[in-house]
């Protein structure tokens, strides 16, 4: 089975591809993963895409395209995968479709994992990094024992600059932009599912593990 999870930043979308992993024997892929891992391995892929990095720029959806058609093709993809992270607009889903037609495949499902903009703001919000060994907590759902300390090394724990209020709002504005064509597009394909993701982990892995298997009958 090829499954795409869809939703906006806070979702959870990375944690639950990595349950589903997990769960169903499928490779998670994500896009900006596959995307570092070429560019430091220097694959012929790699330097075309570091070439527009360095200058700042966007790299095409063609070559991220052929980066994720490098990584579906090896032999744990063979029974499907878990696609995190793209695509993120209309048209990198029509490449998409268009490289798996390609190959004689198609994306079976879309989990479109959906939030309140309230639960996103104190999901990204609350997050903290340690500045000295980058282990992450939040202020409401992993504390650290000392207000603002590592746990582990003691180092200053921070909030990224995305995670303000503010940015957060405005990621979320650009995403509702970028994405609404796109689940326009897989509604209409009659392949989106739409999951809430209020509850906690637990309880939507398994709602989505529920859709997954009624799909697959």
């Amino acid at each position: 089975m090829r499954i795409v999870l869809l939703g906006p930043p806070g979702a959870g979308k990375g944690t639950q591809a990595g349950m589903i992993s997990k769960k169903k024997n499928l490779p998670h892929i994500s896009s900006g993963n596959l995307l570092r891992e070429a560019v430091e391995s220097g694959t012929s892929v790699g330097v075309k895409a570091n070439g527009y990095i360095e200058k700042g720029l966007l790299v095409p959806d063609l070559i991220v395209v052929d980066i994720i058609k490098d990584r579906i093709l090896k032999n744990d993809c063979t029974s499907g995968f878990i696609l995190d992270g793209f695509p993120r607009t209309l048209a990198q889903a029509r490449v998409l479709d268009e490289m798996l037609l390609g190959l004689n495949n198609k994306i079976d499902i879309v989990i479109y994992m959906t939030a309140s903009k309230e639960s996103i703001v104190k999901r990204l919000s609350g997050r903290r990094i340690c500045s000295g060994c980058g282990a992450n907590y939040h202020v409401s759902y992993v504390p650290s024992l000392r207000n603002g300390i590592c746990d582990k090394c003691g180092g200053k724990l921070n909030q990224r600059s995305d995670d303000k209020p503010e940015t957060i709002l405005e990621r979320l504005r650009v995403y509702r932009d970028q994405t609404e064509d796109l689940v326009r597009y897989y509604r209409k394909n009659g392949i989106l599912k739409e999951i809430s993701c209020e509850n906690n982990i637990e309880a939507i892995t398994k709602n989505i593990l529920d859709v997954l298997c009624r799909s697959s009958l």
